[in-house]
């Protein structure tokens, strides 16, 4: 597994600055933020000289750009709002393409209009997994006219809240450009260490094979978010399942201070082999 961290880990608008900072800080891959260009995640244009700034510091750094952040709320109750993300989403899969970026990271959203990745009662309504769906069967078009794939992490706050629900819309689509983001700190809130290893061991092997990305973010027994290696998260385990799942793609860390990057480095590579 290539260990990497997002992008946004780091301050600055210079993409030179900040991939200079991933290698530095121990990391040989990145996902990505048009934000670290001084971008909005979601921007409306990304002009040719970006591009080249973006790729000339991957190449000085030698950092890999495993995957660029696409996320809008693909489950807006507006459905202006939707039209207006897929809109961005486009400008985001055409910078992907450019960079030969192989995977853009979405959110399945939320019905919550003011946070695409809080909880809202009507998630479970099926209306809302309709929308989504009809919004991820317009993405993928998009993601196979550039040759993008796209990537879905299952959140507890978003529709799609386990590997089942992402097996069950990657069925839905029937596209080979649909694969998964699994982020193990995302398939629980509040458990104890044991109930999170079976929780996460289960969501392994319901995604062999269609896993893109693996996340490494941690939660504490109280559903508190952590720092991977200092929650209830059995690191040794997951990566372990992940490998004999056949599993050999990039894992990259988030939720972490840039100064805490350099020992979760080594701590994660030392699991990866």
């Amino acid at each position: 597994m290539q260990v990497g961290i997002f992008a946004k880990t780091f301050s600055g608008t210079d993409p030179r600055t900040v991939l200079s900072a991933v290698a530095d800080s121990g990391y040989s891959a990145t996902q990505f933020n048009l934000a670290c260009c001084g971008l909005p995640s979601m921007p409306d244009a990304v002009e040719a000289g970006t591009i080249a700034a973006i790729r000339d510091a991957a190449d000085a750094s030698g950092v890999s750009l495993v995957a660029l952040s696409g996320t809008y709320n693909m489950a807006h109750p507006d459905a202006a709002v939707r039209d207006t993300g897929l809109r961005q989403l486009e400008v985001v899969i055409k910078a992907a393409s450019a960079l030969a970026i192989p995977l853009v990271t979405l959110c399945t959203g939320s019905r919550n209009a003011a946070d695409q990745w809080a909880h809202h009662p009507d998630n479970s309504d099926p209306s809302a997994w309709r929308d989504m769906a009809a919004e991820m069967a317009k993405a993928l078009r998009l993601a196979e006219d550039h040759g993008v794939t796209l990537g879905i992490e299952p959140e507890q706050a978003n529709i799609v809240t386990s590997a089942d629900d992402a097996m069950r819309l990657i069925a839905e689509m029937g596209s080979q450009r649909l694969r998964i983001v699994l982020d193990p700190a995302n398939l629980f809130e509040a458990a104890t260490p044991a109930t999170a290893r079976s929780i996460v061991a289960r969501a392994v092997d319901t995604a062999a094979g269609h896993i893109a990305m693996a996340h490494a973010k941690d939660r504490h027994a109280d559903g508190s978010f952590a720092t991977a290696g200092k929650g209830i998260v059995d690191f040794p385990d997951f990566l372990g399942r992940l490998k004999s799942a056949g599993f050999d793609g990039p894992l990259v860390t988030h939720g972490l201070s840039a100064t805490e990057a350099p020992g979760v480095a080594v701590f994660l590579k030392e699991l990866a082999g």
